[in-house]
């Protein structure tokens, strides 16, 4: 028994008779004559009772589409289920981001993207901007905005902004009344930084090195409030994003004018995985975003 065959007797069942019935299911009169045949041969029972005009449905004709109609029915049903559930896993996508990141830029890019993409979700994950490749690269994440660029063939980096970092002191600091300063103005100071495997810190270290300085580390923590935090209570000085929209009481943040001191943000993904279209829209959305920032 086929489904062809149930659809064809359903339809037939309907019609009443042959022709049409063929024209409306898209196949000739002879193929639906046989279908029906087969199918009445393989029952054991007449399906229809045959007359020159038209086709009316046997006893046991009636009894069998009370069964069909249910069967094709449970079938859409279930094949609308399976296309929904397929659609809802096309609008639904992963995104990797830096820790810093996530308390000011990615707030306002989420709601700008909501408001254009109401239907598509995001499942969000906060961590390094090191484990946030390795991600990238076992194909555990979708995208990810991170400073980080790929090193490997098959990762995507596109560059998106730069964003500055800042010398924070406290506001009571001998330094606090310069308008910019140097790395080295800060050697003697108690450095407090992120830890070695975020690329805060490494950036950090790099500047420092430029400057052929070696800062004295007390502290080592994951999140720049923290860090701020600190600078606050006067624990020490701290090379950080000025994040707006967050205050620290007590804090100053200095531009660096040696070195230069700002770190690459891009969007990426792995070409060896093909993005779904949630994702698609939203690396775009992103990239167009920060084009439209750039130009004048």
């Amino acid at each position: 028994m086929e489904l062809a065959q149930l659809q064809y007797f359903q339809t037939m069942a309907r019609v009443g008779h042959f022709t049409k019935a063929a024209d409306e299911c898209a196949v000739s009169h002879s193929a639906l004559s046989r279908a029906i045949g087969k199918l009445e041969h393989e029952l054991g029972v007449k399906l229809f009772t045959r007359h020159a005009r038209h086709a009316e449905l046997t006893a046991e004709g009636v009894h069998f589409l009370h069964h069909v109609d249910r069967a094709l029915s449970e079938l859409n049903t279930a094949k609308a289920e399976i296309m929904e559930e397929g659609k809802q896993k096309d609008e639904v996508f992963h995104l990797s981001f830096f820790h810093s990141f996530g308390s000011y830029l990615l707030p306002m890019l989420l709601a700008e993207f909501h408001a254009e993409y109401p239907q598509i979700r995001i499942k969000l994950h906060q961590h390094s901007s090191r484990l946030i490749m390795q991600q990238i690269e076992a194909g555990d994440t979708d995208l990810a905005l991170c400073s980080t660029m790929a090193t490997e063939e098959h990762i995507a980096w596109v560059y998106l902004w730069s964003e500055e970092l800042f010398a924070a002191v406290p506001k009571d600091h001998p330094l606090a009344s310069r308008k910019s300063i140097t790395l080295r103005d800060l050697e003697p100071e108690p450095l407090i930084t992120m830890k070695p495997h975020y690329s805060l810190r490494e950036l950090v270290n790099q500047c420092f090195a430029l400057a052929d300085c070696h800062p004295k580390i007390i502290f080592e923590g994951s999140d720049v409030n923290t860090l701020a935090s600190l600078v606050a209570a006067k624990l020490g000085v701290s090379i950080i994003p000025n994040i707006p929209g967050i205050e620290h009481l007590g804090i100053v943040y200095l531009p660096i004018s040696f070195p230069i001191c700002k770190r690459p943000v891009g969007i990426a993904w792995n070409t060896a995985k093909q993005l779904s279209p949630a994702a698609l829209k939203f690396q775009q959305f992103v990239i167009h975003h920060f084009e439209k920032e750039e130009t004048p």
